[in-house]
């Protein structure tokens, strides 16, 4: 079986290799607020753990998630005991949400009470990645407490590396300033944030794409041929290092593996 292992990226300089694929596990523990086409249900355990299980073999390695995504941390922390070595995790800090809302801090307090939070829900003594869920006004986002308070983390060990996931080009651009890496909405239909993958190029950092197949909404009658022409733009270009696609659907898990090898 051929795997996305082979595949593996560095993430900028910051010395992690992730699989040109990530999962974001959202679906895995929030199914309100959230901005698919159609409604889910959340997977048991068994489904959940077997999914985990079935990207590993598949050589995905990277594994997104975040406090707003409802019980996914806590779930990960469970599902994934005995395997810290096997994966890359990200998570997140800035954003909460109470069940039908999201709420946003980005303090120094919150900052670091939000990853060591994140440590004790992921069983773990240390994050690979954490990014700044910014809540849209990215420019007073990075201008708050929350990016120096992750450097200090980084320096401290309770994380290897630090980005930003905002939502505009001037954002991305300023915060690959002094950031790691950062995340960044590129698709078929939204290319607007280019500029900031070439300055991440231009610098040695690390690009994630989020929503890559426009969160279900990719243009075409062909889903297949969708999946496919979206992953030939994003793992295109040089500075992207993995496109972090959310599902809880195996055949569609094993369905965007085969496409990413497509392209690769």
């Amino acid at each position: 079986m051929q795997t996305l292992q082979p595949h593996w990226r560095a993430l900028g300089s910051t010395g992690l290799q992730v699989s040109p694929l990530g999962l974001g596990t959202v679906k895995l523990g929030r199914n309100q607020g959230v901005k698919y086409p159609n409604g889910f249900e959340l997977p048991d355990d068994r489904s959940a753990s077997a999914l985990l299980a079935q990207a590993r073999e598949l050589g995905i390695n990277l594994l997104d998630t975040a406090p707003a995504y409802g019980s996914s941390e806590e779930r990960l922390g469970q599902l994934l005991a005995g395997q810290r070595q096997h994966w890359v995790l990200c998570s997140k800090v800035g954003e909460e949400f109470d069940g039908q809302h999201s709420h946003f801090d980005f303090s120094a307090a919150h900052t670091r009470r939000s990853v060591e939070r994140s440590l004790q829900r992921l069983r773990t003594d240390y994050l690979d990645l954490v990014l700044v869920h910014s809540s849209g006004d990215d420019l007073v986002v990075l201008d708050q407490e929350v990016c120096t308070t992750l450097q200090h983390l980084r320096e401290e060990g309770l994380i290897r590396a630090w980005g930003f996931s905002g939502k505009t080009v001037e954002g991305g651009i300023r915060a690959l300033q002094q950031a790691d890496c950062a995340m960044v909405t590129y698709n078929l239909q939204q290319r607007d944030e280019l500029p900031v993958l070439d300055f991440a190029l231009s610098q040695g950092k690390g690009i994630l794409i989020k929503k890559a197949f426009a969160s279900g909404h990719l243009p075409g009658s062909d889903p297949a041929t969708a999946v496919v022409d979206s992953l030939r733009l994003v793992l295109g270009h040089p500075a992207v290092a993995s496109a972090i696609v959310g599902t809880i659907n195996p055949r569609h898990l094993q369905d965007n593996v085969t496409a990413a090898l497509q392209v690769l």
